[in-house]
């Protein structure tokens, strides 16, 4: 790790070792793949690391990279146009006649255009370098299939309350400026709160604070003290910051608490700095669906044809389509009943993977199929008054589980009168 005390202390304590690396245990842990792949210095396959921000992705490239010994070309998607990724391919391929496979790592890589992304296409089909991307995005929406196909995918979680206070209590300990003050981590309910599970976050308000108390011979971290730090800072949005996450996030609150004018401050700040109109749009799609749902389907239609318009007008002519869009969400009657039935059949497919399909659902394509009964007895709704026909469509050890519960909002309210003159008492409509 770095010893350069004017650093940041996040900098200062990135790791350059698995040993101080905390977190995705699930892919650095004890016989993982990452770690089998680190440790015994195996052929590294490009890869792509997905993960919230200050999760460690980073970190972990440059010690994929350290380890590897290979040589190490770095970029920052937000700064780098296809002439520098070109250079570097160039370069990479000149070296790797001689050493092994250079290792190329880019930085926020959904920030790249189709183009930049096709540039890097060839060097990673041929061999010529390994491509480590780090990215808060999606790979499927953002990373062109055609590299996504060439590249694993390494999904980090956002870092436990636990593994937080874990890095915190080891920045007291080995930090070059820390180690030699007297500091007691007496509260950290504000740090863990405000950080919101990035580290980088995390770290640098710890600094804050401890520097503000500087001239304390104890300095003692409490949550006033935080609080009091947060309140002073001055920010301002920076779309490859911190702020980036803090406004999107009260962006998407705003429209889901139905303020509107609230909404349209926060994407004003995004427009204004610059934002990714399709990030933002984006983000729209998806709470049409987690945070209206079935209140108001139309919603989610409004919503997709924003980001085709977005997509196809660019800024600064979608900003109005970006407001429009905004007040119907903001002003919609709002339902996460959707979102919280399937989290429900989720964990109950984790729970009992291996439920069997009724006999007469299943299909039967073969003689030896209907001989074995699949599909006997089965009836056709539509051959029924009102197009229904009460037959069991769930396994039998789960018959009569309600995994969607209708929002109480005039559209599912209807919704709910439906099925329960369909179903009767079954599923307690």
């Amino acid at each position: 790790m770095s010893f350069f005390s004017n650093q940041p202390l996040a900098e200062r304590m990135r790791p350059d070792t698995l040993e101080w690396y905390i977190g995705q245990t699930q892919l650095v842990g004890n016989g993982a793949l990452l770690e089998k792949i680190i440790q015994n210095k195996l052929p590294i396959p490009s890869l792509l690391l997905w993960g919230p921000p200050g999760v460690g992705k980073t970190t972990l490239a440059n010690i994929i990279a350290k380890n590897s010994g290979a040589p190490f070309f770095a970029l920052s998607a937000i700064q780098a146009g296809v002439k520098d990724v070109r250079e570097i391919i160039d370069s990479a391929s000149r070296q790797g006649r001689l050493l092994q496979k250079p290792i190329l790592f880019i930085d926020e890589i959904h920030r790249f255009s189709k183009s930049q992304q096709d540039a890097l296409l060839g060097a990673v089909e041929k061999g010529i370098i390994t491509l480590i991307g780090a990215t808060t995005e999606n790979p499927s929406f953002e990373v062109i299939p055609a590299l996504i196909s060439r590249c694993q995918i390494f999904v980090l979680k956002p870092l436990l309350n636990e593994e937080l206070i874990q890095l915190v209590n080891h920045a007291i300990t080995h930090d070059v400026s820390l180690k030699h003050k007297n500091i007691v981590l007496k509260e950290t309910d504000a740090l863990l709160q405000f950080s919101g599970g990035d580290a980088r976050k995390l770290l640098n308000l710890f600094e804050l604070a401890v520097n503000a108390a500087a001239n304390q011979e104890e300095i003692e971290i409490t949550n006033a003290a935080i609080h009091e730090i947060v309140h002073q800072k001055t920010q301002l949005y920076d779309k490859t910051g911190e702020m980036h996450y803090d406004v999107i996030s009260a962006f998407i609150k705003s429209m889901r608490g139905s303020d509107p004018n609230a909404a349209l401050y926060y994407l004003a700040l995004m427009l204004e700095a610059g934002e990714d109109p399709k990030f933002i749009a984006r983000r729209m799609l998806i709470l049409a669906s987690e945070d209206i749902g079935n209140a108001n389907p139309t919603a989610l239609i409004l919503a997709n044809n924003c980001f085709q318009a977005v997509s196809v007008i660019g800024y600064p002519e979608c900003d109005l389509i970006l407001s429009q869009t905004v007040i119907y969400l903001a002003s919609s009657a709002k339902s996460n009943a959707s979102y919280t039935a399937i989290r429900a059949a989720q964990a109950l497919v984790k729970q009992s993977p291996n439920l069997s399909v009724p006999l007469h659902l299943r299909n039967a394509p073969t003689k030896l199929m209907k001989d074995l009964n699949y599909g006997a007895d089965y009836q056709y709704a539509h051959q029924f008054e009102g197009n229904f026909v009460d037959i069991e469509f769930l396994p039998s050890e789960i018959s009569g589980t309600t995994f969607y519960e209708p929002g109480n909002n005039a559209r599912e309210i209807e919704i709910r009168n439906r099925l329960k003159i369909l179903w009767k008492e079954k599923y307690g409509y």
